[in-house]
C-alpha cells in the first residue's frame, strides 16, 4: 500500500514539474514573439514667460521709523523704473516685512577661569519689501525687465541697494508641447522597430504594451544627465524639451 502511494506521489511530482517546464518555455517562446524599441522625441524652442524680483530693507531701532524709511524708499525705485520707461502697471511691489535682529556680544570672566559668555543682544528692526516683474507673450516687456536686471545698482546712487534674484524663465503652452514630444517618440519608436524587423526579414504586428518616459527641459546645448524625477530647467531662455516613450509590439 505504501508502495502505491509513493508512485501516486511520484507520477503526480513529474506531472506538476512537466507543467512549470512546458509554461516557462511557452513563456520563453513568447518573449521571443516580440520586440521592445525606445523612442525619442526632442524640441528646441523659446521661452515666452519671464519673472524676475529683487528686494530691498531698511533697518531701525523702532519699527515705526524702518516702516517709514521702507515707504520712502518704495517712491525711489518705483520712480527709478519709472524711469528706464516702465509703466506703474508693469511691475508690483509685496508687502511689507518685518524681522527682529540680534547681535552677539562675547565677554569674558577673568573671575571664573576665564569663562567666555555669548549674549544675544537686541540690535532693532529690518523692514524687506519685494518688487516683481513679469510678462507672458510679450517680446517687448520681457526684452526690457532683461535689459534693467542688469543695471540696478543704479539705485546705489540714491542709498539704496536692491538685491536681485536669477531670472526665471517659462514656456505658457507646455500641454502641447507635451503631446507633440510623444507624437514624436511614438513615431520614433514605430520606425525603429519596423527597420530594425525589416532587415531581419520579418514584420511587426499588434502593439503589446507602450509606457512613457519622464518629460525633461534643460538648456540648450546642456549636457546634464536624465533625473529619475525630470529635469524643469527655469534659467535658460533657450531650451530643449525630450521625452522617451518605449513601444512593444508582436511579431508576425
Amino acid at each position: 500500500m505504501e508502495k502505491i502511494k509513493s508512485s501516486i506521489i511520484i507520477g503526480v511530482a513529474i506531472i506538476i514539474t512537466a507543467w512549470i517546464l512546458g509554461k516557462s518555455f511557452q513563456n520563453r517562446n513568447q518573449n521571443l514573439d516580440s520586440i521592445s524599441v525606445i523612442g525619442l522625441g526632442t524640441k528646441d524652442f523659446v521661452s515666452d514667460e519671464i519673472l524676475w524680483s529683487g528686494s530691498f530693507n531698511a533697518q531701525s531701532m523702532d519699527i515705526k521709523t524702518a516702516y517709514n524709511k521702507i515707504v520712502s524708499d518704495q517712491k525711489i525705485v518705483r520712480d527709478f523704473f519709472v524711469s528706464k520707461g516702465f509703466k506703474p502697471t508693469e511691475f508690483s511691489f509685496g508687502a511689507v516685512n518685518f524681522q527682529k535682529k540680534f547681535r552677539e556680544i562675547r565677554s569674558e570672566n577673568n573671575e571664573n577661569n576665564y569663562q567666555t559668555r555669548y549674549e544675544q543682544v537686541f540690535d532693532g528692526y529690518e523692514a524687506t519689501q519685494t518688487i516683481t516683474f513679469s510678462a507672458k507673450k510679450n517680446p517687448d516687456l520681457m526684452k526690457r525687465i532683461e535689459e534693467v536686471s542688469s543695471k540696478t545698482s543704479e539705485l546705489v546712487n540714491s542709498g539704496i541697494e536692491l538685491t536681485s534674484n536669477s531670472i526665471q524663465y517659462t514656456y505658457s503652452d507646455l500641454p502641447s508641447l507635451k503631446q507633440s514630444l510623444i507624437e514624436n517618440a511614438t513615431k520614433d519608436a514605430n520606425e525603429r522597430a519596423t527597420k530594425i524587423v525589416k532587415t531581419a526579414d520579418g514584420s511587426i504586428g499588434k502593439l503589446k504594451k507602450a509606457s512613457m518616459g519622464v518629460f525633461q527641459i534643460t538648456g540648450q546645448g546642456s549636457t546634464e544627465d536624465d533625473s529619475y524625477g525630470g529635469i524643469n530647467d527655469t534659467y535658460s531662455k533657450n531650451k530643449t524639451a525630450r521625452i522617451t516613450v518605449r513601444l512593444e509590439y508582436e511579431l508576425d
